[in-house]
């Protein structure tokens, strides 16, 4: 089963503020989350809601909606910067 994505608008306006080679590697891995939302390396976030993936210096913050089949892609951006803004 396919799951779809869905972004939120701060996230779609973060991706399109990435530059390459790691704006391809974010695509990359959020398309992948389709298939498999949970892939090796992720992890369930501790005190806030959600599952965040690593993509080199960047953090890929999202919920899963298994019952609906929806990936919910909340946050993005690098480590540095990820956590404290929610």
């Amino acid at each position: 089963m396919s799951y779809s994505l869905n972004f939120s608008k701060r996230a779609f306006k973060e991706l399109a503020k990435i530059n390459e080679p790691f704006y391809t590697n974010i695509k990359i891995s959020i398309t992948s989350l389709t298939e498999n939302p949970r892939p090796q390396g992720s992890r369930k976030l501790k005190g806030r809601d959600g599952y965040r993936i690593r993509v080199g210096d960047y953090r890929i913050i999202y919920d899963i909606f298994d019952s609906e089949l929806v990936v919910n892609i909340i946050h993005l951006g690098h480590r540095k910067n990820i956590y404290g803004n929610s």
